[in-house]
């Protein structure tokens, strides 16, 4: 399996590359025009900024990569929807739990710390 992902990487296609190409100079084109008009208003350079955006992510889709990171993204995002959440009870409990639980690890080292303090005054005078 490892093999024949060195050998697809290795096998990237003019095409893919071309278009990588392509997103990334809309991307420091993006980068440029941004301080190129920096006197604009900044509304229309952010609007400005998510269109050329939209458009490298569409072009990027294209490429073999693109197309394996949406699937990554729809199969993460099917496994989102399985997760079971805990309802406001649980988490509220388990928020009470924590907190009590941080609550007597800060005094146990608070005393500690006191124990040890006065020890330590004891023995160096």
């Amino acid at each position: 399996m490892f093999v024949s992902a060195l050998k697809q990487e290795a096998g990237t296609s003019l095409r893919d590359r071309l278009i990588w190409l392509v997103v990334a100079v809309a991307g420091a084109a993006a980068v440029y025009g941004n301080h190129h008009f920096a006197d604009q208003p900044l509304l229309y350079r952010v609007l400005a900024l998510l269109i050329v955006a939209a458009g490298a992510m569409a072009l990027a889709l294209q490429t073999a990569r693109g197309s394996a990171l949406l699937e990554l993204l729809k199969g993460a995002n099917a496994e989102r929807r399985r997760v079971v959440w805990p309802s406001r009870q649980e988490r509220n409990q388990t928020t009470l739990v924590v907190l009590g639980f941080i609550l007597v690890m800060a005094l146990l080292l608070w005393g500690l710390d006191s124990l040890f303090g006065w020890l330590a005054s004891l023995i160096m005078g």
